[in-house]
């Protein structure tokens, strides 16, 4: 059975000097029509109490230099403002201004072949062809094109194509896992999936590099010069963005190698709902979990169990997985199993339990009762 998803694809970009600097001005203009249209926004309504619906057009006439660069590129600008107040309506954060090097990014659409692809190139409005080293390769409609540069000077564009996907066979197993900090998950089988600890790896590499960085800072501060024209604080910035970028790509690599191979060898997934943001407010515990990425691994199985034809059930992040009996229910205190003891015997029953693959069997247990009663939660319910 096939299924019509949308897929992103995130492509390296080699542009030559003509073709960054017309990158530049795009995100420079993305930039500027952002913080412009909100900081007219947040005036007109301290001065009328009204919000105001103005458009990139409107801007034309005054800044010229907007018209050098992709129209549609501007105009995703609004709809992204106004969705960025519509979450804002909904309780989420204040739209916030952008600053120039973070996240230089601008969205395009693919109207009739105005984005298209090459065997080593990708063809963008305004700019053409530009060099390309495909990871993949790409099959279907593509609909939008988002180009960014990295902090490390990368340049990327992400194709948001429509294609057809193919449901996995099915094999039968059912699978409770649980998340955790020594081991990245625990399976109800009683496997083990090792925490990488990416961050904890390069960290002597990254304190060191942003030591000389801090230097470098200190020594332009004492000439008086602008960070900005400072050649040897940009080198080093770069130098720091680089071993954050390697952090970053190894996670990503790894939770998404991690997560197929558990979509394509199980038909029920069963994983804890936790709260992600509550927990990161231990200071002890914040930059482990954080590392961790639990909820991007909890994404990527939602997505891809929606995809593949696979089930994906949410538990109760209350539900106390770890201080109940798999043999026989009972539960126990949290006096009686504080977070230190990582075994222990049931006094009902007398099965011996590891802390870890007792809490990811009641998980599987409490994720098959949801299943039958057809709570099962999709991409949409976990993201």
């Amino acid at each position: 059975m096939t299924k019509q998803i949308r897929k992103a694809y995130r492509v390296r970009l080699y542009p030559n000097d003509e073709q960054q600097i017309f990158l530049a001005k795009s995100f420079g203009c993305t930039r500027f029509i952002w913080n412009k249209m909100l900081a007219d926004k947040i005036s007109h309504y301290q001065e009328t109490n009204t919000e105001l619906k103005n458009t990139p057009a409107q801007y034309k006439k005054e800044f010229e230099w907007l018209k050098e660069v992709d129209s549609l590129a501007l105009a995703n600008v609004q709809q992204n403002l106004r969705a960025a107040y519509s979450k804002f309506f909904k309780g989420a954060g204040f739209p916030k201004f952008k600053k120039k090097g973070q996240r230089d990014s601008y969205i395009t659409n693919n109207q009739k072949g105005t984005v298209a692809i090459t065997d080593s190139t990708v063809k963008l409005p305004k700019i053409g062809h530009i060099s390309a080293k495909f990871p993949d390769k790409i099959n279907g409609l593509i609909k939008s094109a988002t180009v960014s540069k990295s902090p490390s000077g990368k340049y990327y564009v992400s194709l948001l194509v429509e294609t057809i996907v193919s449901e996995l066979p099915k094999t039968g197993l059912r699978i409770g896992i649980d998340l955790g900090l020594t081991d990245f998950i625990v399976l109800s089988d009683g496997c083990r999936v090792a925490n990488p600890k990416f961050l904890s790896r390069l960290q002597g590499k990254l304190t060191r590099e942003q030591k000389i960085l801090a230097r470098r800072r200190e020594v332009a501060q004492a000439q008086q010069r602008k960070l900005s024209d400072s050649r040897n604080y940009q080198k080093q910035k770069v130098k720091v963005a680089k071993v954050y970028e390697k952090i970053t790509n190894s996670r990503k690599d790894f939770l998404h190698k991690l997560s197929y191979k558990i979509i394509k060898n199980h038909d029920v997934i069963a994983i804890e709902d936790l709260n992600v943001k509550g927990m990161v407010k231990n200071k002890k515990l914040s930059k482990a979990i954080s590392d961790s990425s639990w909820s991007t691994f909890t994404t990527m199985l939602a997505y891809k169990a929606e995809w593949y034809g696979k089930t994906l059930v949410k538990i109760d992040r209350w539900y106390p997985s770890s201080k109940t009996c798999s043999g026989c229910g009972h539960l126990l205190s949290k006096a009686e199993l504080p977070l230190s003891v990582r075994s222990w015997d049931c006094p009902s029953c007398l099965q011996k339990n590891n802390r870890d693959i007792n809490a990811s069997i009641n998980i599987l247990n409490q994720g098959l009762m949801l299943a039958e009663q057809s709570k099962t939660v999709g991409a949409a319910g976990l993201a």
